[in-house]
């Protein structure tokens, strides 16, 4: 078990006093955030907590599709592919992205006929997903044990190698002007007259007009001590990584009970599709109705566990000052231990229906926490109610896809541009009950 191997980022050595936006964590949502903020001048500091892709998006699986998406996330998704097509090129470096098409395996005919509804609505948007029957599905996975009814097929999806893009696309924003700083948590920010003025981070404070919390699983614990609701629940997805296996399908593709991609070193990354777990911990309880319709509809992808989690996250402080130690310095990484019981599950289903992969050596596993909200889509917003603190946060495992097209996004709405998609399927008050933005309770005003 350990966790992958990130391609290394360069990063800034003094603290800048002040930026017009500090990016609050520096994964692909922040990192793209940053740079797309640098390409059009805006002077931005990214500050992470650790390292740079420590987390989710160097621990995904490294797809980035347009297909089988809630239709709310079909336009950003559209975005995204196209600056991934162009990341390579944008980042002068290898993110690994490569448009070799997405396949999503169907067992059943009620399986087909979900995906026939998806494309019925999904046309508006002129991607290039289809149906396709036995013998195509032959012809594009080839080594197959069993004849496939039906697939969603989308040649324009590919993927992209998880340890390289967000540091290829950080070193962009940092070759742009962008200050980058690792092992720099952001503890908390300063209001002035209401309204943002500053964030306070370990290393001392930087004056900003705004900020963008794109901090993945963090993202709740922090919001809750500025006293702005985020309802977000954390699961745990474990992945694997194959030496080069002679005879396996090239392209991506997923089944009801496995999931495999090749990687640019000939192996493979491979999942047990639907089936994470949900630690319960105290804000599965305060939760709980927010949550509960998404637990009725995919109770069949999720494999609660009780443990030591829920003590661990008791003990978490969740208020604390500025002037001291925060639980972002005390826990760097998430790195959780990876289920080798979902993931022994997943090889056996693979390897069933594809015997090749009967010859695959594993080489490592490891385990990321996806951060998740009531209905599956991001929240990528500025909350009203604090002027100049905007969200990018719950991509419920979606995030590494539409990262790029989140962070353009994000660009825009803090620089007041035109949005590159309409944001309004992503505002945070969707999920505030009753509210204008969700400010709860006040916070540090600057020189107070």
């Amino acid at each position: 078990m350990t966790a992958p191997r990130v391609d290394p980022v360069h990063t800034t050595s003094e603290l800048p006093a002040e930026a017009d936006v500090v990016v609050i964590g520096g994964g692909i949502v922040g990192a793209s955030t940053a740079l797309f903020l640098a390409e059009r001048g805006v002077p931005v500091a990214l500050c992470e907590k650790g390292r740079i892709a420590g987390e989710q998006s160097s621990r995904n699986w490294g797809w980035c599709r347009k297909m089988g998406r809630d239709l709310a996330e079909v336009p950003l998704a559209v975005e995204s592919l196209r600056l991934w097509e162009g990341m390579n090129a944008r980042t002068n470096a290898e993110t690994g992205f490569r448009q070799t098409g997405v396949v999503y395996l169907c067992e059943t005919s009620k399986e087909a006929a979900k995906h026939e509804a998806w494309l019925a609505h999904a046309k508006a948007y002129q991607i290039d997903s289809r149906l396709i029957g036995p013998d195509e599905i032959d012809r594009l996975l080839p080594g197959s044990s069993r004849r496939w009814p039906a697939a969603l097929y989308t040649p324009s999806d590919g993927c992209a190698e998880p340890e390289k893009a967000t540091s290829a696309i950080a070193n962009a924003a940092f070759r742009k002007g962008a200050a980058i700083l690792e092992a720099c948590a952001v503890r908390g920010i300063e209001t002035t007259a209401g309204r943002l003025s500053g964030v306070v981070t370990e290393r001392g404070p930087i004056r900003c007009r705004k900020a963008v919390l794109a901090g993945g699983a963090w993202s709740r614990l922090f919001c809750g001590n500025l006293g702005v609701e985020l309802p977000q629940l954390k699961l745990l997805a474990s992945v694997m990584r194959t030496g080069p296996v002679e005879g396996a399908p090239d392209r991506a593709a997923g089944a009801d009970n496995f999931a495999f991609r090749k990687r640019l070193d000939g192996g493979y990354s491979i999942a047990r599709r639907n089936a994470n777990v949900a630690e319960l911990t105290p804000d599965s309880f305060r939760l709980f109705f927010d949550f509960l319709p998404a637990l009725i509809t995919q109770w069949h992808e999720l494999r609660l566990r009780a443990g030591s989690s829920f003590i661990k996250e008791w003990r978490i402080p969740r208020r604390w000052a500025l002037d001291a130690e925060t639980p972002f310095e005390t826990v760097r990484t998430l790195d959780p231990a990876p289920s080798c019981a979902i993931l022994d599950e997943g090889e056996r289903n693979l390897v069933q229906s594809f015997p090749a992969f009967g010859r695959m050596t594993v080489v490592e596993r490891w385990a990321g926490v996806i951060d998740a909200t009531p209905d599956g889509v991001p929240v990528i917003s500025e909350v009203p109610s604090l002027p100049g603190f905007f969200i990018a946060s719950g991509f419920s495992g979606h995030g590494f896809g539409i990262g790029p097209g989140a962070g353009y996004l994000m660009a825009d709405l803090v620089t007041g541009e035109p949005p590159i998609v309409d944001p309004t399927p992503y505002r945070h008050g969707r999920l505030v009950k009753g509210s204008g933005g969700g400010l709860l309770t006040p916070h540090r005003e600057a020189n107070a």
